[in-house]
């Protein structure tokens, strides 16, 4: 029996015929929805929105944050939640919540990679440096770990 509805295209087409949408008066409706260009967009894999187009300016080793797309994948829940496969809505996920450290689990849902951001995000202890007691932010700052300790840049040996 058949119910008369197309099957659903792949996540491939469908952003192909996306981006042949065409623009009226050079303009298009469509924006990146964390940096507001309209220009080489494509959909996130995970969540559908709108998305810069722009991993290939990411240069190999250096850490940087110029791309929407990759910033988005490698940075957020939902970027997190889709490439392990986990199902149903990243938000509502314990696997997730599991799986990363709570400093982390709350950058990856607060910051501005994402489109949606995490309500009600867990409180957490800061991380410190074993040796000297600095906070360490984990999204931020230079450290390195020793089984389960964390130094800062000062006090590791390999970031001096």
């Amino acid at each position: 029996m058949t119910t008369g509805r197309k099957p659903r295209a792949t996540r491939a087409a469908q952003t192909k015929r996306d981006a042949e949408v065409p623009t009226i008066r050079g303009t298009s409706s469509r924006r990146c929805g964390l940096c507001g260009k309209t220009r080489k967009l494509t959909r996130s894999e995970c969540c559908g929105q709108w998305i810069c187009d722009d991993e290939d300016t990411y240069v190999i080793f250096s850490y940087a944050r110029n791309s929407c797309f990759r910033n988005h994948r490698r940075y957020t829940l939902c970027g997190y939640h889709s490439s392990e496969e986990h199902s149903g809505d990243w938000r509502e996920c314990q696997r997730c919540r599991k799986e990363i450290q709570a400093e982390m689990y709350v950058f990856y849902g607060t910051n501005e990679y994402n489109f949606v951001k995490l309500e009600n995000p867990p409180s957490y202890e800061p991380t410190l440096c074993t040796k000297c007691g600095t906070v360490i932010r984990l999204a931020a700052d230079a450290y390195t770990m020793k089984g389960k300790g964390y130094y800062c840049a000062r006090c590791s040996p390999l970031l001096r």
